[in-house]
């Protein structure tokens, strides 16, 4: 699909990549885009339409659907981390991040899709990770929300082929955002990053890698488990020390 013209909703878009999708789309030509937060007083990019929104609210995101029927471009941007492991801290925080990772996206993708099938299929993007192929000690929660987003988004992808839906899952590993703030090493910056996204839209393509980081990642996923780790910590180790 054409970025120009298009029809975009952005989640997420107060902020960080969000806000830089939103500001991207405006400037390739989107006839409009909607911008959405939770609070929606938070946006401050001039030119986008302002929505409330709550991923992990069924209602907020009811509501959001009805009120952006044109849409022919979701770009599931917003997410969580919080720094929680899976065996020893609070599984109600494992959930909180599965509801807003996984569910809050799949509960997008299912409410839109009928109005991206009724304005020609159009194109979903879902912002992943690197870490959707492996974890670590304090972000074993997030490991696992965005391995099952990308299981997600690979089984959504064949349930729209029918409709004409392109379905995107973009892979990055450190961004210039608040988020990545406390670690010192090169991050890829928003705006580049929203463009890899729209370019690989553009192209027709399942899958972005956004950044070198993630395309070694997915690189060493053919070895085996002890391989894939030593691998890791080699990477890890050689990236803090610079």
């Amino acid at each position: 699909m054409d970025i120009n013209n298009s029809v975009a909703l952005v989640t997420g878009a107060n902020r960080g990549l969000g806000r830089a999708f939103a500001q991207r789309l405006l400037e390739r030509g989107a006839r409009k885009v909607y911008a959405t937060a939770r609070r929606p007083e938070t946006v401050d990019l001039p030119g986008v339409e302002v929505l409330p929104l709550d991923i992990t609210d069924p209602t907020s995101v009811k509501a959001t659907a009805e009120a952006a029927r044109d849409v022919s471009l979701l770009i599931n941007n917003a997410g969580i981390q919080t720094g929680t492991d899976l065996v020893t801290d609070s599984l109600d925080a494992v959930r909180h991040e599965l509801e807003t990772n996984v569910f809050g996206h799949l509960g997008m993708i299912r409410e839109f899709a009928p109005a991206l099938a009724g304005n020609g299929g159009g194109a979903i993007v879902n912002v992943l990770s690197a870490m959707s192929w492996f974890g670590g000690k304090g972000s074993n929660a997030y490991h696992l929300t965005k391995a099952a987003a990308w299981a997600m988004t690979n089984g959504v992808r064949l349930e729209l082929a029918e409709q004409g839906t392109l379905v995107t899952a973009v892979h990055l590993g450190l961004a210039d955002t608040d988020m990545a703030a406390g670690w010192p090493v090169d991050k890829i910056a928003p705006s580049d990053l929203a463009d890899a996204a729209l370019d690989g839209v553009e192209a027709g393509s399942a899958e972005v890698l956004a950044d070198q980081w993630s395309r070694d990642v997915k690189s060493r996923l053919p070895l085996t488990p002890e391989e894939f780790n030593a691998a890791m910590d080699r990477a890890l180790a050689a990236l803090i020390a610079v």
